[in-house]
């Protein structure tokens, strides 16, 4: 099996690259339809990075390889960054990004199965993505199958009741195969999380649930790569990961800005590019 990763921490310097290549492509795709979602695609290219390049199991050559670790993309507006990871990663191709949200394209606005193997499910309903995954964590116990099952959440969706009431039975049912990661941005629809619904602590929420809790920087890949080993050795119970972000990292001026769907104009898009160090198109 080629292309698989077994775990193995990638080096710093790599990941950074590959970051600093997502996050280009993200702004470019954003900045051709002039308006999308930049923000929290910027703030999260970190995780995408280190879950897709130093974490999970994966075969390029065999996208729906039956051992692979399950990756389910709860937030599935994040589709630009989402789909920069993948060609990044060499399940598509560069030039398919420039097909990003074109009539007839796969790469929808909302991440969908049309994409292939590599989209566990469909998840344009915040909320959803937990649910889906600890049915699949358990079947996988039952079946006494090896692979993980990872969630990316975003942290405004922890105001849905549905996402507690699986994290409640992934707790009862020891279910140690699915590692939950939440993007902790600050940022939903209506502006600030705070703002919205005061959801802290956090931390002790899922504790008082019966999970393994990890707070991080999401912006530190050392520390990633801690809290993911921690979560392979944690057994009887489920964890989640508390990574912290900024929306908009790496642009200065568009970090902490609370823009859930962005205008981004073209000479915009250009500064962004010019800060990031990308390669003119």
């Amino acid at each position: 099996m080629e292309n698989v990763n077994n775990y193995n921490r990638a080096n710093e310097i790599s990941l950074k690259a590959w970051a600093k290549s997502i996050r280009c492509n993200l702004v470019r795709m954003v900045a051709r339809n002039g308006q999308g979602y930049i923000q929290q695609g910027l703030g999260a290219a970190d995780l995408f990075t280190y879950l897709y390049f130093s974490e999970a199991r994966m075969d390029v050559n065999d996208p729906a390889w039956e051992g692979r670790d399950r990756i389910f993309l709860s937030t599935a507006h994040n589709s630009a960054l989402f789909h920069a990871t993948l060609a990044e990663r060499g399940f598509l191709e560069d030039a398919e990004l420039e097909t990003y949200t074109k009539d007839g394209s796969k790469l929808e606005i909302n991440v969908s199965e049309r994409l292939g193997a590599l989209v566990e499910a469909t998840c344009g309903s915040l909320g959803q993505g937990l649910s889906v995954a600890v049915g699949v964590a358990q079947s996988a116990k039952r079946q006494n199958r090896n692979f993980r099952s990872y969630v990316i959440l975003g942290d405004g969706e922890l105001q849905e009741g549905q996402v507690w009431e699986a994290a409640m039975y992934a707790a009862s049912n020891k279910l140690d195969n699915i590692c939950l990661i939440v993007d902790r941005n600050n940022l939903q629809v209506e502006g600030n999380t705070q703002n919205v619904m005061i959801m802290d602590p956090i931390d002790d929420k899922f504790l008082a649930f019966g999970w393994e809790v990890l707070s991080i920087d999401g912006h530190n890949f050392n520390a990633l790569g801690d809290a993911f080993q921690k979560a392979r050795c944690t057994f009887h119970k489920p964890t989640v990961i508390l990574a912290q972000t900024i929306v908009g990292k790496g642009i200065p001026f568009l970090e902490n800005k609370m823009s859930h769907n962005m205008v981004l104009p073209a000479d915009v898009a250009a500064e962004c590019l010019s800060i990031l160090g990308c390669d003119h198109e």
